[in-house]
C-alpha cells in the first residue's frame, strides 16, 4: 500500500519516520511513496530528507497519480475538511490528524462523502490506536482501584505564538490542538458524558490559549479537564476510584501508569509495551481495515469522531470562539 503525504511540516516527518521504522521491523505492507506541498521545492527537500520517492508541488497533482492508495493529511485543522473531500474525490483512502475537521457538520459531510464512495477515513489521533488505550480500561475494570468516581487530565505546551495555534483563521487554538486529548482520555474511560461545561482564556485575536472543562455524568461521575498552550503542564491522567487510583503519565502518549491503594501508597507501576514512534498503531491499523475493505477504523470509529467534534463545538459556542473557515457549517447551539 502506497501512502502519500499531504503536507511537509514536522508531524509529517515523524509520520515518514514511522514507516522507515515500520519497514525496517518486518512491516514492508505500508510504502512512503508521495509527498505533496503547496510549493514544489519544500516537496523535494522533504522528500530527500524522508527518503520519499515522489514530490508533488501542489496537492492535486499528488492526488491524481493512480499510484497513491492512503493520503495521511498533516496540515493544520482550517484546512482538513476541503482536504478531506479532495482526497475523496480522487478516490482515496484518508488518514487526516486530529482534530478531524473544524466542526462536526464539517466531519458529518466528510464521512458521509468516503461512506458513499466505500472509501476509508479515520481520525488520526494516536492514543485511541495505542495498546496502553486497552491496558487502561483493564485496569479500571478489573476493580482494583474499585469503583471510578472522578477523573483529572491535563495537558499544556508553550507554544501560543506558533501560528497555527495563535491565529484564528487556521482554527487555532488549546481546544482542537491540546484539548482533544484530555476529552478523549475521559470519554475512553467514561464514554459519553450526559453535561459539558468549558471556560477559558483568549489571546488578542479570540483565540481560546487555556481550557478549562468539566464533563459530568447523571450517575455522578465527574472529568475535570484542563488544556492549555501557555505553559507545560505534567500532562498526567488521574482516575480516582472507591478503593484506589490509577495514575497515566502522559495522557498525550501514554508511557506507564501507576497504581495506588486507598492510602495512597504505591502498588505497582507498568511501563508500556515498546514502540517506534506511538503512530505506527494508527497506520497499521488503516492498513488492515483498507485490505479488508472497511471505510472505519474499530479504534476510532466515525460515532466517535462525530462525537468529539461536537462535542468541541458545544465548548466552543460556550467560550465564544468562533472561526473565519466556518462559514454556515457552524451549528447553531
Amino acid at each position: 500500500m502506497k501512502l502519500g503525504i499531504l503536507g511537509a511540516g514536522s508531524i509529517a516527518g515523524v509520520m515518514a519516520g514511522t514507516v522507515r521504522l515500520l519497514n525496517q521491523n518486518g512491516h514492508p505492507e505500508i510504502e512512503l511513496y508521495a509527498v505533496a506541498a503547496r510549493q514544489a521545492d519544500r516537496a523535494e527537500a522533504f522528500a530527500r530528507a524522508n527518503g520519499v520517492q515522489r514530490a508533488y508541488g501542489g496537492y492535486e497533482a499528488m492526488l491524481a497519480d493512480p499510484a497513491v492508495d492512503l493520503v495521511y493529511i498533516a496540515t493544520p485543522h482550517s484546512h482538513h475538511y476541503g482536504q478531506i473531500r479532495m482526497c475523496v474525490a480522487y478516490g482515496k483512502h484518508v488518514l487526516c490528524e486530529k482534530a478531524f475537521t473544524v466542526n462536526a457538520r464539517q466531519a458529518e459531510v466528510a464521512l458521509r462523502e468516503a461512506r458513499d464512495r466505500g472509501l476509508l477515513v479515520t481520525e488520526a489521533i494516536w492514543t485511541r490506536y495505542q495498546p496502553m488505550r486497552r491496558r487502561i480500561r483493564e485496569v479500571v475494570e478489573s476493580g482494583e482501584i474499585g469503583t471510578p468516581r472522578l477523573l483529572t487530565a491535563n495537558l499544556g505546551y508553550y507554544n501560543a505564538q506558533v501560528p497555527r495555534i495563535a491565529r484564528p483563521e487556521l482554527a487555532g487554538g488549546a481546544l482542537l490542538d491540546m484539548g482533544v486529548y484530555p476529552l478523549n482520555f475521559a470519554e475512553m474511560v467514561f464514554d459519553h458524558p450526559d453535561g459539558v461545561q468549558g471556560v477559558c482564556t483568549k489571546n488578542e485575536l479570540g483565540v481560546d490559549m487555556t481550557d478549562n472543562i468539566t464533563l459530568t455524568w447523571a450517575d455522578g461521575r465527574a472529568a475535570h479537564l484542563t488544556a492549555a498552550a501557555t505553559g507545560i503542564s505534567d500532562r498526567l491522567g488521574v482516575i480516582y476510584g472507591t478503593a484506589g487510583t490509577l495514575v497515566v503519565d502522559n495522557i498525550n502518549n501514554p508511557e506507564g501508569l501507576r497504581v495506588y491503594d486507598a492510602d495512597h501508597r504505591l502498588v505497582r507501576r507498568e511501563s508500556r509495551p515498546p514502540q517506534l514512534t506511538g503512530y505506527e498503531y494508527e497506520l497499521l491499523e488503516a492498513a488492515d481495515c483498507i485490505a479488508r475493505g472497511l471505510t472505519e477504523c474499530p479504534s476510532m470509529p466515525h460515532r466517535e469522531t462525530l462525537h468529539i467534534m461536537a462535542e468541541m463545538d458545544c465548548l466552543r459556542a460556550q467560550m465564544a470562539v468562533r472561526y473565519p473557515c466556518e462559514g454556515l457549517d457552524m451549528p447553531n447551539r
